[in-house]
């Protein structure tokens, strides 16, 4: 486990949503009684920090900030519900690695839970649920009535020491869990739910962040099961801030899109990933790096083992021609940099294409590494503008990948 890099704290000073004026009838709105009781916290500024204590039952609310040293503790049968009415979600304004909202122009919806600069931050209990009633939000999604990018349950910026644990996420408006520009984030014991067919529905996206441990989780949403990111084209290159030290262990889930994600969003790079005992079921994709022209950035040292995965679209993607860009503006002349990838250890049952590596003409991709990998179903490799070596992987891969034991 890593996930001794942010510990539990024990919080003696603890206080209650009812307290507040906080009603868990699933009709009253609590907007009000959150923001005072995080007040509360951070005038209190007691020692060990405080814990806000959410008993059984249903409270509606519209997003609010959390502070430093709390934390928010929902007990078994809590469900924080996110008010449907996109009224009482303000904007904020774009982050500057991305510099504009991911799916619009301009502003962007606060997340549900939001916080900036904050550390020593616990969400957690006994698997009480933060409901993002999301369906509003996808269906102005479809039908092309959203006029600021979706908000997501979680966001995090610029923050350390966060614990996010025995939590169960579902219906997000867009992507789950956001820790970005932050550091050590520990992410373990969630549930993350949203139907197959939720766009952009993410799990856990750690985006331009450092020393994160996710682990022992089960995720089954509408897009990437955990997919890292850095940065979007020349504002992530201008941003420069990588994403590095990201250990992701005893996953299991499922998406029609990707199990475990580099990309596309990597301009500030991505390097030191491990990723391990991965178990995907009806996938889309069930490794996935991916990357742009424009993006710029490196994408190295990234260790992908012991993975199973059953009934899946494709097995294993490497490539440089996915994801969109935030506008015209972006250098054509910025390519991204992938080398240094490991892949083992990997059984597949039911896998329609083995594999797919499709590095850049102007920039190939090396030091692809393939081993004891076993992908069965009606699979061959396609690979292009790459090389490596493969050892003891079927269907046999791609000439490119030599088999030298090298």
């Amino acid at each position: 486990t890593c996930s001794g890099i942010v510990p539990m704290q024990y919080r003696n000073d603890k206080i209650s949503i009812l307290d507040f004026g906080g009603v868990g009838d699933g009709r009253t709105l609590n907007t009000k009684a959150f923001k005072e009781a995080i007040f509360r916290i951070q005038h209190l500024k007691r020692k060990g920090g405080t814990l806000l204590y959410i008993p059984a039952g249903v409270y509606l609310t519209g997003p609010f900030d959390l502070t430093s040293r709390m934390t928010l503790y929902l007990a078994s049968g809590a469900v924080i519900k996110a008010t449907q009415d996109p009224s009482q979600w303000p904007l904020v304004d774009p982050l500057p690695s991305y510099g504009r909202g991911r799916e619009r122009p301009g502003a962007r919806y606060i997340s549900l839970l939001h916080g900036d600069g904050l550390h020593d931050v616990i969400i957690t209990g006994e698997n009480g649920t933060i409901d993002g009633q999301g369906d509003v939000w996808w269906n102005m999604w479809r039908q092309r009535t959203l006029q600021f990018t979706r908000p997501h349950l979680v966001e995090l910026m610029n923050s350390r020491g966060i614990l996010i644990s025995n939590v169960i996420f579902k219906n997000s408006p867009f992507w789950n869990i956001h820790p970005v520009y932050c550091s050590n984030v520990v992410i373990r014991y969630v549930t993350i739910l949203a139907p197959a067919d939720s766009p952009n529905t993410d799990g856990i996206d750690p985006d331009s962040s450092s020393n994160v441990c996710i682990e022992d989780s089960y995720i089954s949403v509408g897009d990437d099961l955990v997919a890292v990111k850095s940065g979007w084209d020349q504002y992530g290159i201008a941003y420069g801030r990588p994403s590095h030290g990201i250990t992701i262990r005893r996953i299991t889930g499922s998406s029609p899109f990707a199990g475990i994600a580099v990309g596309s969003e990597t301009s500030g790079g991505v390097v030191d990933v491990l990723a391990e005992h991965i178990s995907l079921f009806n996938m889309g994709v069930g490794i996935h790096i991916k990357t742009n022209i424009g993006r710029g950035g490196m994408i190295r040292n990234i260790t992908v083992s012991n993975v199973y995965m059953e009934n899946a679209r494709t097995g294993i993607k490497i490539a440089g021609d996915v994801g969109d860009h935030p506008n015209e503006n972006f250098n054509p002349n910025a390519l991204p940099v992938v080398k240094g990838i490991k892949i083992k250890d990997v059984w597949g049952e039911k896998v329609l294409q083995a594999g797919l590596i499709h590095g850049l003409k102007n920039s190939p991709f090396s030091g692809i590494c393939l081993s004891n990998i076993n992908l069965h179903g009606n699979s061959i490799w396609k690979c292009s503008d790459v090389s490596g070596a493969a050892i003891q992987v079927s269907p046999f891969p791609c000439a490119e990948l030599t088999s030298s034991q090298q």
